[in-house]
């Protein structure tokens, strides 16, 4: 497998810091278990965030910070966040480690050609996390973005304006980017996406769909 678009270096630095939401981080959990390159570049990242945090100053503790701390680590397991339920046994050869922890929903139509399914990551807002499948050859409308898209491929490709991602590659897209992707011909291209706001679609043919428009 040959990787050509990763993360970028400020995605992976939060990613490092522990600032990304579940569902971005999830993502970016998936791309790292395919590219030992990111994976060498998160550790350096860890690797200065642990010396900055050795060499800050002593701060002294909030009045009854310990009693409250040791309050809740006494308390009852039950009140601590439950996992998320382990996925249904499937043969599914591409998916990565980090979302087998996480229940997938049923693949529903969206489009022609075009198929999602709802991964069960905790999120808050507007924000979810999601499969995307595509066949061969597909167009997917031009569009753009109201937040941040992250998408992992997983299986097969596609290609915009940005180049051609393939299993493994990694898509940070924004509001400001303007995109038509269209899936590479051969097999069906699986992503996994997280999202926050919105999609808009730009072109005649995408402002007439716009309202069917559910992802």
């Amino acid at each position: 497998m040959t990787i050509t678009h990763h993360p970028s270096d400020a995605t992976l630095a939060a990613f490092a810091a522990g600032q990304l939401d579940e569902g971005s981080g999830v993502v970016v959990a998936s791309h790292l278990t395919a590219c030992s390159s990111c994976r060498r570049w998160l550790r350096k990242l860890e690797d200065v965030g642990g010396a900055l945090l050795a060499d800050l100053p002593p701060t002294p503790m909030a009045p009854g910070a310990l009693a409250r701390t040791m309050e809740r680590l006494s308390g009852p397991l039950e009140q601590d966040k439950p996992l998320p339920a382990a996925r249904p046994a499937e043969h599914l050869p591409w998916l990565p480690e980090p979302l087998r922890r996480y229940e997938l929903g049923p693949w529903r139509w969206i489009g022609p050609g075009v198929y999602q399914r709802k991964v069960s990551v905790p999120t808050k807002g507007d924000a979810r996390v999601f499969l995307l499948k595509a066949a061969p050859g597909t167009k997917l409308p031009e569009h753009t973005h109201t937040g941040i898209e992250r998408t992992q491929v997983l299986a097969g490709a596609f290609i915009h304006d940005g180049g051609r991602f393939g299993a493994g590659d990694f898509d940070d897209a924004e509001g400001e980017v303007e995109h038509r992707p269209t899936v590479d011909m051969g097999e069906e291209c699986i992503c996994l996406v997280a999202m926050t706001g919105g999609i808009k679609m730009t072109g005649p043919i995408g402002r007439l769909i716009q309202p069917f428009v559910r992802l």
